[in-house]
């Protein structure tokens, strides 16, 4: 079917559009976490595929860290293993962690890769264990409860927090032309496994990497103000004080976090965009409006 003049005029202009991003990002470094609706909706998945492979093909260096919640939740219900939570926190004991690893190393890592790949990219899929990417420490719980006067520490098992990353097997894959999808599942010395936050593990990658981009795909239209209405371009002061005045909060606190301390550890700049608009990885990078909040070490009026 042929294209209206209108409409092809319109595409002529989004390509126009892009092209000084294309520009400014060649060569660049961006580390999209995959999660949320994006992960789980056919479309959006299919979008997110092909707007990696885009990014690759225009000269950038893309590395997706994915989560997987829904999909390990599913199959320990499968497998009558009762889940438990703690601040938002999955208790994981040795049974868990296998199914973790099976989930997230195996399945969805898989699935990702197969998706990158069938719309023309080279895709490989990894977890933190290999070639030791992700060094792993286990994450210690604190709660104050009125009944003791010292903090309680609560065991949650093998969940763990980033202690170090080496990049070496990110680089040789980006080097070879090579799209890293990486499972956040890390390692400690002793050689045990640890589930850990996909946020974190895509901020901290984003900082040793001294990325160009973070980009964190949630299933909201991006950070909110107190009336509701989305902030799209913030420094890191700004953030700061919006955290202290409790407009930041609950569940979207810790993800802020991550990308507050990657851009203060030296990224250039981290988005929360929403994964629930069809190639919104795309629109954030090569279009002026975007579809999320920008966070940047720029003041407002620095900022493009």
């Amino acid at each position: 079917m042929s294209l209206t003049r209108e409409a092809a005029s319109n595409i002529a202009n989004v390509l126009s559009e892009s092209l000084p991003y294309i520009q400014k990002f060649t060569g660049k470094t961006i580390v999209v976490k995959f999660g949320g609706n994006a992960m789980v909706d056919e479309k959006l998945k299919a979008s997110f595929a092909r707007d990696i492979v885009m990014m690759k093909l225009v000269g950038m260096n893309p590395v997706v860290v994915h989560g997987g919640g829904p999909q390990i939740g599913d199959l320990l219900a499968q497998l009558n293993i009762e889940s438990h939570f703690v601040d938002g926190m999955r208790v994981t004991d040795s049974k868990t962690m296998d199914v973790v690893e099976m989930v997230l190393g195996g399945s969805v890592n898989k699935e990702i890769v197969n998706l990158i790949n069938g719309v023309g990219g080279s895709a490989v899929g990894i977890t933190g264990k290999d070639g030791q990417l992700i060094k792993a420490r286990k994450l210690k719980v604190t709660r104050l409860t009125p009944e003791v006067e010292a903090p309680e520490i609560i065991d949650i098992g093998h969940v763990g927090e980033v202690e170090s990353i080496n990049t070496d097997v990110i680089d040789m894959l980006t080097d070879s032309h090579f799209i890293p999808v990486i499972a956040p599942i890390g390692v400690d010395d002793k050689g045990n496994s640890y589930n850990i936050n996909a946020d974190l593990v895509a901020g901290k990658i984003a900082e040793v990497l001294q990325a160009e981009k973070l980009m964190l795909l949630t299933n909201v239209a991006g950070l909110q103000d107190k009336n509701g209405e989305v902030l799209t371009g913030l420094s890191t002061k700004q953030v700061d004080e919006l955290i202290a005045d409790g407009t930041i909060y609950g569940g979207m606190l810790p993800k802020i976090s991550c990308a507050l301390n990657a851009v203060k550890g030296g990224t250039k700049s981290a988005h929360i965009i929403d994964g629930r608009v069809n190639h919104a990885t795309l629109l954030e990078i090569f279009t002026d409006q975007g579809v999320g909040t920008l966070i940047t070490n720029l003041t407002p009026s620095e900022q493009p």
